[in-house]
């Protein structure tokens, strides 16, 4: 210490990491080939799972010939729902008084709802012999009648998926402020549509997949599970095997990707750790490509009615919608049917002044896979049909797409600003986003182009894309819905060991959004330490009480917000030990780049040194001072803080082919303070790219028995690089939220934003034509349809 003590007097200025493009600290491990992720676990006498899937999509089973599968080489048993009656069935409740939950087993149990839902599981030395076993097991169906279509399935008489949700109606839920019907019957203009997005995959390049560990001295389980929601599948499996939580845990590890798709609790990890516990050996469960578009959970799938009233200036009087959306079989444990249907019409009103609002939402069973958490959650389809209406309002009165928008949007001036729905917005970059995308439009040059690609048969077209979206949901509003979780917290516990090694704990799991790196910059700042001294451990059930994971933007402003917290608690504890140290008062203590030391002198110690004091020598500090270097805490923003956005897209469609070429896309964005710009980037392009997938390419197609006609990468189409143009992103920091941080979630907002912006350009780039999408995906035969059915009228 005293070598410490005599070192020159020290002016070290505290580097700053946030808003810093720090290098991923997790690419060392992943590029190398060094991540673990679940499939790649191998433990002694594992054993090996493959499931039988319905190839009905309703209809009853009348039996179940296992013979040929149990007497196969390496068959350790063949078990249907009646070997697994002990584990009570997956129910996602709800206090919504118009709510009905469904029952879901972990096998069919007398009927299967959908193609692909697992009837009977098959346990072998490996995968290949679970595969034979599977194939040699017959079942034996009678089909039932199915109503497919939601809108059908919702009609008197028509026939049911479950007894206990009349009429196929699992909800119906309305949101009204004002008259907007007698607004929009009295306002000089209305324009009205029918839009619709199609089912679409999550798709993640790793499937689902678990592994099971039992521990027979324990009677406890270990699941290594491909989740975003660790901590809401510990608790669940706790209810659903009767056992206590700590004998249950849940181990995220590295994750490929999750968009939604990895955000619930599935009965293929409920049956894997039941089953190592009744074989008292480990379990592995890998999902094929072919499980995963029939079994994962699917997005959107909502048909919408709109209608929209503004006067002879454009601005906007009254907004009314019916949205129907087709959850499929189940209703999703634990978010529920509600989640994306009912997030359509809450986020309708959008970023605008709309004084009148009503919107209806009814959810309907269908015999399809279920629909669940998909990146953007409801906004997707709320943002393409109100911006589709907002372009046909501007049409109508032959005015830009961007002044349509100036005049109506929420100002800085009308901040904190109520929707219809009640949604509240903080203040945003709402106005500056559109102003910056107009500015990169330059309209007018760009009708220029336009005019003269038409001259040469070539068609050219633009369109905007404004959006706002709740991020970082605090519990106010994760309650609302009455589900049985709360995902509006976050605990981080920060901790200098012995050694003066900094380890940060979180229960988010991240699955691509590179937390270890944004968590380590926030924390590194706050101790004033490097971020490759921080480690940062999330994922893992056992190493915090509670949490719930990550989904819906939340990481940065809840886990964030929670990491400052918690860093600037432990902060005043190392200034405490330190100012005994040197003799001085806490606040004169100063740290940065991994010293801590007092300006102007030579007072100056590393974390190693106070570790090495206050844990190890007994001469250091009085008995009384004595501390572990270590705190904890939480954060709730209760109702969350409002990010904004506008896209433009410009696009280029052969006149010959029909081929859609996208030629250009702009994003700018408020994020709120950016913790690492090439992580913003990556998040924003990814999210853009994957909302490009959305409005061209992909669909999952099913035919009118509810068979999946697209369960193959062959026919089920997503952007490759070939179909992404470079994308320019701005990004806009207007005045900060009230979070620790000043962070703002932006994970999902690519994808909110782009269907819409593509859609108006198809639409601006065929408006000669006398033609407008309604429809997403938009592809070259669609338009070839459009175009017959438009020379038919």
């Amino acid at each position: 210490m005293s070598d410490a003590l005599a070192l020159p007097p020290v002016e070290t200025a505290r580097p700053k990491y946030i808003g810093k493009p720090v290098q991923r600290l997790e690419d060392p491990r992943l590029l190398a080939g060094a991540g673990k992720y679940t499939a790649d676990i191998q433990l002694d006498r594992m054993v090996h799972l493959a499931f039988v899937r319905a190839d009905q999509a309703h209809a009853t089973i009348r039996a179940i010939d296992t013979g040929a599968a149990r007497a196969m080489r390496g068959v350790l048993a063949v078990l249907t729902a009646a070997d697994l009656a002990d584990i009570p069935d997956l129910v996602a409740t709800s206090r919504m008084q118009t709510y009905h939950a469904t029952r879901c087993p972990v096998l069919a149990r007398e009927v299967v709802r959908h193609v692909g839902e697992p009837v009977a599981v098959v346990v072998a030395q490996d995968r290949y012999l679970a595969e034979d076993a599977a194939a040699a097991i017959l079942v034996d169906y009678e089909p039932l009648p199915s109503a497919v279509d939601p809108e059908e399935a919702l009609q008197p008489g028509a026939p049911l998926l479950h007894a206990e949700v009349p009429g196929n109606l699992v909800l119906e839920r309305e949101f009204r402020t004002g008259e907007a019907a007698a607004a929009i019957e009295a306002a000089e203009h209305v324009v009205s549509g029918r839009f619709r997005l199609t089912r679409k995959s999550p798709l993640a390049i790793e499937t689902r997949a678990y592994v099971a560990d039992y521990d027979r001295g324990r009677d406890a389980i270990t699941l290594y599970a491909a989740t975003q929601i660790p901590g809401v599948v510990r608790d669940e499996l706790s209810t659903l095997l009767g056992l206590p939580g700590n004998r249950l845990r849940v181990v995220a590890p590295d994750v490929g990707g999750g968009f939604g798709g990895k955000g619930s609790v599935y009965v293929e990890e409920v049956i894997v750790a039941a089953l190592a516990r009744r074989f008292e050996r480990p379990v592995k469960y890998v999902g094929d490509r072919l499980e995963d578009l029939t079994s994962t959970s699917q997005g959107f799938d909502e048909v919408v009615d709109a209608r929209l009233g503004f006067d002879g200036e454009g601005r906007f009087l009254g907004l009314e919608a019916d949205v129907v959306g087709d959850i499929g079989a189940y209703s999703i444990y634990p978010w529920t049917a509600a989640l994306e249907p009912v997030q359509v019409v809450s986020f309708l009103p959008g970023p605008y002044r709309i004084p009148a609002y009503r919107g209806r939402v009814r959810a309907a069973c269908t015999p399809k896979p279920p629909t669940g958490p998909y990146r953007g959650v409801g906004r997707p389809m709320a943002v393409f049909a109100l911006e589709r209406l907002v372009d046909m309002a501007a049409a109508r009165l032959a005015l830009a797409p961007d002044e349509i928008r100036r005049r109506n949007m929420v100002r800085p001036e009308d901040f904190p600003y109520r929707i219809g729905s009640g949604i509240r917005w903080d203040r945003s970059g709402f106005i500056e986003c559109l102003e910056a995308a107009s500015r990169a439009a330059d309209l007018t040059a760009f009708r220029a182009r336009q005019a003269e690609a038409r001259a040469q048969g070539r068609w050219l077209g633009i369109g905007f894309g404004s959006y706002a979206e709740l991020t970082g949901i605090g519990s106010r509003i994760a309650v609302a819905p009455g589900m049985p979780i709360n995902t509006g917290s976050e605990t981080a516990t920060v901790r200098i060991d012995a050694t003066g090694a900094i380890t940060a704990t979180f229960a988010t799991a991240s699955h691509g959004q590179s937390l270890e790196t944004t968590l380590a910059q926030i924390v590194a700042e706050e101790l004033g330490v490097r971020p490759e001294a921080v480690t940062i451990i999330q994922g893992d059930t056992d190493a915090t009480a509670h949490g719930t994971g990550t989904y819906a933007s939340r990481s940065a402003v809840i886990g964030g917000g929670a990491a400052i917290r918690a860093s600037r608690t432990l902060l005043g504890k190392v200034k405490a030990a330190a100012a005994l140290l040197f003799g001085v008062d806490p606040d004169a203590v100063e740290t940065g780049d991994g010293d801590i030391f007092v300006p102007g002198t030579n007072h100056r110690i590393d974390f190693r040194e106070l570790a090495r004091a206050v844990y190890s020598d007994m001469a250091a500090l009085p008995h009384e001072a004595r501390t572990v270097l270590e705190a904890q805490e939480s954060f709730d923003p209760r109702l969350g803080t409002t990010t904004a956005a506008t896209h433009v897209a410009e696009v280029e469609i052969d006149a010959e082919t029909l081929a859609i070429r996208l030629t250009r896309f702009f994003v700018a964005e408020d994020c709120g303070r950016m913790i690492n710009p090439l992580v913003v980037d990556g998040q924003v392009h990814g999210g853009v790219v994957q909302g490009i997938g959305v409005a061209l390419h992909e669909e999952l197609h099913f035919d009118e028995t509810g068979q999946i006609l697209s369960a193959s990468l062959a026919d089920y189409l997503v952007p490759t690089a070939a179909e992404v143009p470079s994308i320019e992103v701005q990004h806009l920091e207007t005045e900060l939220p009230a979070n620790p941080g000043g962070f703002r979630g932006m994970g999902e907002g690519g994808t909110i934003g782009a269907p819409a912006a593509i859609a108006n350009a198809v639409s601006d780039a065929v408006a000669h034509l006398g033609i407008a999408i309604s429809v997403l995906p938009i592809t070259p035969s669609k338009l070839a349809r459009l175009l017959a059915d438009q020379e038919k009228d």
